[in-house]
């Protein structure tokens, strides 16, 4: 038996480790199954280029729990060490990298889980075991070796009678840390970091029905046998061509990654590229709401199969993140924890190959099947309009097809809805008006005015669309966006023609100095205009800026304070109109305002603005009305 000391000068390195780590301790099963996992492949290397002389076989990893002796046992039939390989891997390769990390992180805790990076994986066990025995067997033809350490730099290498190959990890699991020992929590972290290790990993045993016997009657019992219950799938749908599975596969595939999840996604893209890095992985978009609180984090990341993070920031451009699926990448540079991303220009090229490839299939998803493309847009749009607004390199292939619904569902691209309005919604300055709602109940009669005059109207109602137009009209000479009940008609498209008011300039300044002393100054503009003597009398317009401005500072952007700033709105009156020429004409002071208060409420409820007790007080004047 061989005792020694681990080259490492700072005594209490093991308290340290278990320190620093302590916030990320669960990590400890994910690198001892990832490097049982190591090992196996490893030796399927050496055995196919004819280096190892043994037989691969069916390898599996096991992990077993012996509560009673407080252990936790992970057993790999890979590489195995032998005595030497030990004394070097263990003792010495592992502590020229705790010197390191000692010196990096002796006054700050602020990174939790930093081992993987200075090769310290395996001591990740000590953050949860008192004692960690190795009992190990190379496939070359040496003696087995038994390794034990008790958390001090002193350990004990002697050797074994093991006869398989392969490695066995004991943890003697510290009081501290007891949850480990519980069936529950060990495969909790299994499905969590290793659902899809390369390499079978059983956790303990289940029963598996037997077939029924041909001649069996009909008392018969079903019979069961013991299997191994392996708790992950080594090939997921990411590791194979996309040209080997199915639709079935991937909504199979979808429902494995998200079992609590109900609904089927409405596509997936399947990233596959080698050069000039290796990326693999699936992306499935999901039916999305007009809510921009959607639930992100919903993509996993992994290396080689073994789970990092659902913390995919950076690697893929940030509006695809309410995406789902599973993204696979051994060039993606992790920092000293392998759970948190570096920044650096690998990472750019990645997000970039990301939003490229979407981009690609969206375009041919919509030119192979359009009609299919449009049933969809409502579902997928918010991601769309996001990435047109963040990612300037989605925004130059998005104009092949993104869409622009009409309230009456027919659905344009940019180019194909200039040319379907030109000719009747360019203004007297040439400039392409485009027309939009943001809500079809809300502003249903300004509609259906704009649709007399035989404009197409868009409905655009997602949040961040103030944005998105702002952005469109700066790229888009003579271009600009207006919401129908931001003006009236004739003035949202203004033509050559004007009305001829029947007011004179004496009665219209009266009419307006009776209107602006009964309607409240602080939420209304008055506004007369001389229009067409059938349009409504009353109508209520919010001017496109302030309304835009307001609701980008709402979403973000926009101007300063503006999310703050009380609703204002234009009262624009027809004098044309012979409730106009009633209110000026009226003596009697009473009538007069309760002209104006009707007309003003009724302009409110076509808005969607009369609630509460001006609700109740336009209820009850009506009735008294019509007495």
């Amino acid at each position: 038996m061989t005792t020694g000391k681990i080259n490492v000068s700072v005594e209490n390195i093991f308290p340290l480790i278990k320190k620093f780590l302590y916030s990320d301790h669960e990590i400890f099963l994910r690198e001892l199954v990832s490097n049982a996992t190591d090992a196996t492949i490893k030796l399927k290397h050496l055995t196919s280029i004819g280096e190892a002389k043994v037989e691969y076989g069916n390898p599996i990893i096991e992990v077993k729990i012996d509560k009673e002796g407080k252990k936790l046992h992970i057993t790999d039939q890979g590489l195995g060490m032998t005595a030497e390989e030990v004394e070097k891997y263990i003792n010495q390769i592992a502590f020229s990298g705790a010197e390191e990390f000692l010196e990096k992180y002796k006054d700050s805790a602020k990174d939790s889980g930093v081992i993987g990076h200075f090769g310290l994986g395996f001591y990740s066990a000590f953050m949860v075991a008192e004692k960690v025995e190795i009992i190990t067997k190379s496939y070359k033809d040496e003696p087995a070796a038994h390794w034990t350490c008790d958390g001090s730099p002193e350990f004990t290498l002697e050797p074994h009678d093991k006869s398989e190959r392969g490695t066995e990890i004991i943890l003697h699991i510290a009081e501290d840390s007891l949850e480990f020992l519980e069936e529950r929590r060990i495969r909790e972290l299994l499905v969590k970091y290793n659902k899809f290790m390369p390499v079978p990993i059983k956790f303990g045993t289940r029963k598996e029905a037997l077939p029924k016997p041909e001649d069996a009657g009909d008392d018969y019992k079903t019979e069961y046998k013991e299997v191994d219950n392996i708790i992950n799938n080594p090939n997921p749908a990411w590791t194979k061509q996309p040209a080997d599975l199915t639709d079935d596969d991937y909504r199979n595939f979808y429902r494995e990654l998200y079992p609590m999840q109900f609904d089927e996604p409405l596509f997936n893209i399947h990233l596959n590229v080698d050069y000039p890095f290796n990326l693999t992985g699936i992306l499935y978009f999901p039916k999305m709401s007009a809510d921009l609180q959607i639930q992100k984090d919903k993509i996993q990341l992994y290396q080689n199969q073994v789970f990092v993070t659902d913390n995919v920031e950076g690697i893929v451009p940030e509006f695809l993140t309410m995406l789902k699926g599973v993204i696979d990448s051994p060039d993606i540079p992790l920092n000293v924890s392998r759970s948190y991303l570096q920044a650096d220009g690998a990472v750019k090229k990645i997000s970039n190959y990301i939003t490229r490839k979407v981009a690609d299939k969206l375009k041919s998803l919509f030119t192979e099947n359009r009609e299919d493309f449009e049933q969809k847009w409502n579902d997928i749009k918010i991601v769309l309009e996001y990435g047109m607004l963040s990612e300037p390199k989605f925004y130059e292939k998005a104009g092949a097809f993104v869409l622009y619904p009409t309230v009456d569902k027919k659905y344009y691209t940019l180019d194909e809805l200039k040319g379907a309005i030109k000719d009747q919604q360019t203004d007297k300055d040439g400039k392409l008006v485009v027309l939009y709602a943001s809500n079809e109940d809300a502003q249903h009669s300004y509609i259906d005015l704009a649709k007399e005059k035989g404009y197409e109207v868009l409905l655009l109602d997602s949040p961040i669309v103030s944005h998105l137009i702002q952005k469109l009209e700066a790229d888009n000479e003579n271009l600009t966006f207006t919401r129908v009940d931001s003006d009236h008609i004739d003035n949202l498209i203004k033509k050559e023609d004007s009305q001829l008011s029947k007011l004179s300039d004496e009665e219209k300044e009266n009419l307006k100095t009776v209107l602006e002393e009964l309607v409240p100054k602080t939420t209304y503009t008055v506004q007369l205009e001389a229009m067409d003597s059938k349009t409504a009398p009353f109508i209520i317009t919010q001017p496109e800026f302030m309304r835009r401005m307001k609701e980008m500072s709402q979403t973000g952007g926009g101007m300063f304070g503006m999310s703050n700033f009380p609703e204002m709105y234009n009262l624009v009156v027809n004098t044309n109109s012979d409730l106009a020429s009633a209110i000026l004409s009226e003596k009697d002071k009473t009538v007069q305002e309760n002209l104006v208060k009707q007309a003003l409420d009724l302009a409110k409820l076509s808005q969607g603005l009369l609630k509460g007790e001006d609700l109740t007080a336009f209820v009850k004047r009506s009735f008294e009305l019509i007495k």
